[in-house]
């Protein structure tokens, strides 16, 4: 016998329900069933929740980019997803359907363990259930997730940008990277690899001139942390299998949080990204961090190309970096511009046997 109950939901109260950006691949159709009870969600599960107390977050952020907002008593449906923020909330998915909270505005739901002091408290959600297909399946963010397209040995030139640590610029470094790519006349595909789902970081690069840009979400996942370090690596190749398909000459995607958090240390040290990418674009917020995790990254035998991120914002700290790693330093507007692809080694790939880098 069940654990749990399924009823039916009816379309008109489905079409109601305000729907975040990282279930932007999710059709409203999809909600057929709600299950309730006892019921232990696993990461990505869809969950229709009441909003029962705003804290820090106070709007919604829906796949169009529009920020809705929220009012106590609200339906809104989001996903369970583990979340990684130092200068936020950490969260994990809680064990059962009890109170939680809304830890991103791109719609994550978990169960908040730390916060950092200049947050507010979180805003409390209440799950009503989690939304299931008409066989009474409950629905996860995977099931809509992008295929891992045929590896038929095309190639771009592939850029990763990575930091110390949130807050570095590395989401700055890759737009005006893939600005400077754009003004050289290529096609650019771009990417977010690992992250918590939310669109801003995906509108930058688009509004850069990438013309085919995704994230995590479209493989399938609310967010990569505590994550398995095998599916971070497939969400990587499924998303630049794509990229590569779709014409792109260069490819510029961005790895998140910073070189002491797991998934980002684990990625890094893969040989999947060792093969994947051409250059390393390093953020940091001032010379000490640039020196260190550059010396880190050579470390792992990683092609770094330069340096770039918040700390260009001053002259001083660019000549620091300069003389302690022997890197071009990049500051926006050298990103931007078309002499980046000789800063960054540009090549053409030749096309690759399957299974070989370009």
């Amino acid at each position: 016998m069940s654990a749990y109950d399924v009823s039916v939901l009816p379309a008109s109260r489905a079409a109601q329900f305000k729907t975040p950006y990282t279930l932007r691949r999710v059709p409203a159709s999809a909600f057929v069933t709600l299950l309730s009870g006892d019921i232990a969600p696993r990461v990505g599960d869809l969950v229709l929740a009441r909003v029962d107390r705003l804290g820090q977050h106070r709007h919604l952020e829906l796949a169009s980019g529009r920020r809705a907002r929220l009012f106590e008593g609200d339906e809104i449906v989001l996903a369970y997803g583990n979340r990684y923020a130092p200068d936020q909330f950490e969260a994990e998915v809680p064990a059962d359907l009890g109170p939680c909270h809304l830890v991103a505005a791109g719609g994550v739901a978990a169960r908040v363990l730390t916060r950092h002091d200049k947050m507010r408290g979180a805003t409390t959600v209440q799950p009503v259930g989690l939304l299931g297909d008409r066989a009474g399946h409950a629905l996860n963010l995977a099931d809509f997730a992008l295929e891992r397209p045929p590896v038929d040995g095309r190639r771009a030139f592939t850029v990763a940008v990575v930091g110390t640590s949130m807050n570095a610029g590395k989401t700055e470094t890759a737009a005006n990277l893939i600005r400077g790519f754009v003004h050289a006349g290529l096609h650019v595909g771009a990417a977010k690899v690992t992250g918590t789902g939310a669109g801003g970081d995906v509108w930058a690069m688009a509004d850069a001139g990438a013309r085919t840009v995704l994230d995590f979400t479209d493989a399938g996942l609310p967010s990569t942390y505590l994550a398995d370090p095998a599916r971070i690596e497939r969400v990587m190749e499924t998303l630049l299998g794509y990229l590569y398909a779709s014409g792109a000459e260069a490819v510029v995607f961005e790895v998140a949080d910073g070189l002491f958090q797991r998934e980002t240390a684990d990625l890094l040290r893969s040989p999947a990204f060792a093969r994947a990418i051409d250059a390393v674009v390093f953020a940091a917020g001032d010379a000490m961090g640039s020196a260190a995790g550059v010396q880190w990254l050579r470390g792992l035998g990683l092609p770094i190309a330069a340096a770039s991120g918040l700390l260009t914002a001053s002259p001083l700290a660019m000549r620091e970096v300069a003389a302690a790693t022997g890197l071009a330093v990049l500051d926006l507007d050298a990103l931007r511009s078309p002499s980046v692809l000789d800063s960054v080694g540009f090549r053409l790939p030749e096309r690759a046997a399957v299974g070989a880098r370009g």
